[in-house]
C-alpha cells in the first residue's frame, strides 16, 4: 500500500539538497529505477520539478491527490509539496527543476500534463547539460527553450482525487485494492451504517465528482499502470470489472480523448 494521503499532507518528508546554485533557472537530473522502486516521502523546498519517464510508468501521491503517468506525460510539483513516486516498470525518470522566479505563472498545484516531441528531445538533451551552465551559451539557450516549452503543457485528467473523510477513505482504499468491486452506494451505505445521501453529499463536497464518476477513473488510472507495461487491453478490460475490451476502449477514449494503443503511442 502505498502512504495515507493524509500523511502527505500533514508531513512534507525528506529534504532533497540542491545540487546547483540559484542563479541557474532550470536542470535536468536523469536516473533509472528498477520496477517496484518507491522513492519515499520528500520536498524540494526551492525548486519546482516536472517528473517525466521516458520508459515506464509513474504513481505520484502529492497533497490530497493520485496520479498516474506513464511515459509521453509528466507531473508538475510545485516547490515544497511533499510527494511519494511509484515506478511501475523499469523507469528512465528524467526530471526538470525549475527556479520559481523563473516560471512565475507556474501552475500551483500538482497537476499531469502532456509532454510534446519537442519538450521530450529537449529534455533527452538537457540531462546532458553540465552544472552550472553559462546563459549565453548554447547549453543556456536550450535550457531557455526548455522552460518556454514548458509553460505551453496542457494538464491532462489523469488525476485521482483523494478525501479526508474516514469513511469516503475507506472506499478509495478498496477501489485501490479491488478496483472491479463492483459495490453500489446502496452497498456501502449499509457497510458505513450512514443514508446514501451522507455519501453522495460527501463525494460532491470533497472529491468535486459523484460515487460513480469517482470509481470509474479509479479503475481507469489502474488500467493506466497495467497497460503501461505492456499488459494486453482484454486482459486489462476484464480484470477492471469491464464486460468487454470495447467497453473499455470506449470509456478510456471518452474520458481520455484516445484509444489505449493511440494514448501510448
Amino acid at each position: 500500500m502505498y502512504p495515507l494521503e493524509k500523511d502527505i499532507g500533514d508531513r512534507r518528508g525528506q529534504r532533497l539538497p540542491l545540487p546547483v546554485g540559484p542563479e541557474t533557472a532550470v536542470y535536468c537530473k536523469a536516473r533509472d529505477y528498477a520496477p517496484g522502486t518507491l522513492i519515499p516521502l520528500h520536498h524540494h523546498p526551492d525548486r519546482h520539478q516536472l517528473v517525466y519517464a521516458e520508459s515506464g510508468a509513474l504513481v505520484v501521491r502529492a497533497g490530497m491527490g493520485r496520479w498516474v503517468v506513464p511515459s509521453t506525460r509528466a507531473i508538475w510539483i510545485p516547490a515544497g509539496t511533499g510527494h511519494v513516486v511509484h515506478c511501475i516498470g523499469l523507469v528512465r525518470m528524467r526530471s526538470l527543476y525549475v527556479a520559481p522566479a523563473a516560471m512565475p505563472q507556474a501552475p500551483a498545484g500538482a497537476s499531469a500534463v502532456s509532454v510534446t516531441p519537442l519538450l521530450a528531445a529537449l529534455i533527452r538533451a538537457a540531462a546532458g547539460v553540465a552544472q552550472p551552465y553559462v546563459e549565453d551559451s548554447r547549453d543556456g539557450r536550450l535550457m531557455r527553450l526548455v522552460l518556454d516549452e514548458m509553460q505551453t503543457l496542457p494538464a491532462l485528467p489523469l488525476h485521482l482525487p483523494e478525501p479526508a473523510d474516514p469513511r469516503l477513505r475507506a472506499i478509495g482504499r478498496r477501489l485501490e485494492r479491488q478496483p472491479d468491486d463492483a459495490s453500489t452506494l446502496q452497498d456501502w451505505a449499509a457497510r458505513l451504517q450512514v443514508d446514501v445521501k451522507t455519501i453522495q453529499r460527501l463525494c460532491a463536497r470533497e472529491l468535486g465528482m459523484t460515487f460513480g464518476q469517482w470509481r470509474q477513473q479509479a479503475r481507469l488510472l489502474r488500467a493506466l499502470e497495467r497497460l503501461a507495461v505492456g499488459e494486453k487491453v482484454i486482459d486489462v478490460a476484464l480484470a477492471l470489472g469491464y464486460e468487454s475490451p470495447s467497453a473499455f476502449a470506449t470509456m478510456f477514449k471518452r474520458r481520455f480523448g484516445l484509444t489505449p494503443s493511440r494514448f501510448f503511442r
